[in-house]
This record gives C-alpha cells, sequence and structure tokens, in this order.
C-alpha cells in the first residue's frame, strides 16, 4: 500500500520561512517524479513544483521562482520545500504527489498525501 506523507506545515508571519518535508512508502520512490502543489479554500489545486527522479530537472511555478526552493533525498525517501519570503497569497494546504509523468498538473500524479496547512500572516 502506498502511503505519502507531509509534514512541516504552521503558522509563519509574512517574510518568513518553512520547510516542508514529504517521506514515502510502498513505491520505488527513486523511479517517481515527485512534486509540490497547494490549494487555497474555493481555488484549483495548482502546481508548485516538480522534481524528477533523479534530480536532473526542476519546475517551478512563476509565483514561487526564486522563492521556493525543491530537493529530495532518494536514500532517505524524502522530499522538500524550503519556503523563504513568504507571503500571505502562499496560505494553501500544501500537498506532496508522486508520479511517473512530468508536468506541473495534478493530472500527472498517481500518488498523494493528506496535505500540510501552511498559514501566512501579513
Amino acid at each position: 500500500q502506498v502511503q505519502v506523507v507531509e509534514s512541516g506545515g504552521g503558522l509563519v508571519q509574512a517574510g518568513g520561512s518553512l520547510r516542508l518535508s514529504c517521506t514515502s512508502s510502498g513505491l520505488p520512490f527513486d523511479q517517481y517524479n515527485l512534486g509540490w502543489f497547494r490549494q487555497a479554500p474555493g481555488k484549483e489545486r495548482e502546481g508548485v513544483s516538480l522534481i524528477s527522479s533523479g534530480c536532473a530537472n526542476t519546475r517551478y511555478a512563476a509565483s514561487v521562482k526564486c522563492r521556493f526552493t525543491i530537493s529530495r533525498d532518494n536514500a532517505r525517501k524524502t522530499l522538500y520545500l524550503q519556503m523563504n519570503s513568504l507571503n500571505p497569497e502562499d496560505t494553501a494546504m500544501y500537498y506532496c504527489a508522486a508520479g511517473r509523468s512530468w508536468g506541473l498538473s495534478p493530472q500527472y500524479f498517481d500518488h498523494w498525501g493528506q496535505g500540510t496547512q501552511v498559514t501566512v500572516s501579513s
């Protein structure tokens, strides 16, 4: 059974930083592309960042480029998202996902976590 679990969310003031983590079990972690997505109340789920299975490629949404950094440790089966210079527009539930395809859209991902809440106060 595949499990994906996010952690690291919380409440932070504007300008602050958070690091999200995601661990998984039940799938060949190093063979999957991984992504971070977020969904704010009343909005569609949107792609934040992707990283390929071997770490060669990354991709970021324009709204987070140069503020967020995605990384992974395949030996630890863990995905990270370092978020700096947070602003209230970053407030959302953040989800980790694993998939075989490549694209900053939820349709390309098969396995999802339950999410971790990030709230940025002004």
